[in-house]
């Protein structure tokens, strides 16, 4: 409310200062022998005088006919009936003080055999009364202009905001139930690992459930909770597979989205070591350098003849996630005959506006 009032204050104000502008500029050539203090003092005068048939037919423009009418689509022929006569007690008004306060008292003459009703000083007081209503409703159609705007900014991000904890509340669930297979898996064979994956699984749901909620992190809790991961999958698979894991980052404490990496190791694992028969391998890179971020992770798989690429509920996710937080990004997705990999670059800087 306070900062509507000032936006009200400051618009009559600038009006004020063009309209006395224009009205000194006027008394400088037509009355003779007065100071230019004076001619300020009598123009400012004259401007304020007529300010409150003006402010009439403005805000009643504003509230009434757009506020009250045009927003709420009433019946336009009802609004006219009400407008005209606003518009002539208006118009009267300024009649009035030109005719009975500005000519005799403020500049001390006298009219003359000029008429109070004449018809070509009405038609200026309407054309004086409609500028000053016409500029007061253009601020107020630009104001509602970029209010809607905003209002329009707002619903769409709390869309894609909404939608991007959807993918991410889709992504930590088909974690759980890949780590809780492995834990079953171990669980039938009477493992002695067990405790330990147990204790693991412990920490990653704790960074699940805390650490995940927020919107970045640093990435080098990112590369720990991945190297957590690998170890779980390590004590699952044993010899039969080959993990290796580099990581070259010039600034572990660069923000990165939470978990946007790990759905890329999850597909390596439950498409690629998991549907192998004999040893496999999987090869991860990490690198950073000045905000860019470079991924690469590349798996053995079965020869089924197929190269197509298909993809699964969480690769299809982070591609979203991906659209919706970075605006500078890369993703390829190659499917070979007996390798799959990924080839992700993001600049870590480039983040999208939502």
């Amino acid at each position: 409310m306070k900062k509507r009032w000032l936006l009200h204050i400051t618009f009559w104000i600038a009006y004020l200062i063009n309209d006395t502008a224009l009205e000194y500029a006027w008394v400088r050539t037509s009355v003779d022998k007065i100071s230019e203090l004076k001619a300020l003092w009598l123009s400012l005068w004259t401007d304020l005088s007529l300010l409150p048939p003006k402010l009439l037919l403005s805000y009643f423009l504003i509230y009434v006919v757009i506020d009250r009418g045009i927003l709420k689509n009433r019946y336009i022929g009802g609004l006219i009936a009400i407008t005209i006569p606003v518009v002539l007690i208006a118009v009267i008004m300024h009649r009035l003080i030109v005719y009975y306060y500005i000519t005799p008292v403020i500049y001390q003459e006298a009219w003359g055999e000029q008429r109070l009703f004449e018809l070509r000083r009405m038609l200026s007081a309407f054309l004086d009364l409609g500028f000053a209503a016409s500029l007061a409703v253009a601020m107020k159609l630009l104001r509602m202009y970029w209010m809607g705007r905003e209002r329009e900014k707002g619903l769409v991000k709390e869309k894609l905001e909404a939608e991007l904890k959807f993918l991410r509340n889709q992504t930590n669930p088909h974690f759980l139930f890949n780590t809780l297979n492995n834990i079953y898996a171990l669980a039938r064979k009477k493992s002695e690992h067990t405790p330990d994956v147990v204790l693991k699984l412990s920490k990653l749901l704790r960074f699940m459930l805390y650490e995940s909620r927020k919107e970045r992190i640093a990435l080098a809790d990112e590369i720990r909770m991945i190297e957590d991961y690998l170890e779980l999958e390590k004590i699952r698979y044993n010899e039969r597979l080959t993990i290796e894991f580099t990581k070259q980052v010039d600034n572990p404490t660069q923000d990165i989205a939470p978990l946007l990496l790990l759905p890329f190791i999850e597909n390596a694992f439950k498409h690629g070591a998991s549907e192998t028969r004999f040893d496999s391998f999987i090869r991860i890179e990490v690198r950073l350098e000045k905000g860019m971020l470079d991924f690469y992770i590349e798996n053995t798989k079965e020869d089924t003849g197929e190269t197509a690429v298909t993809e699964n509920i969480g690769l299809s996710n982070v591609r979203r996630q991906l659209e919706l937080m970075y605006n500078e990004h890369t993703l390829q997705v190659e499917n070979r005959k007996d390798r799959f990999s990924v080839i992700l670059t993001i600049n870590l800087s480039s983040d999208a506006t939502i």
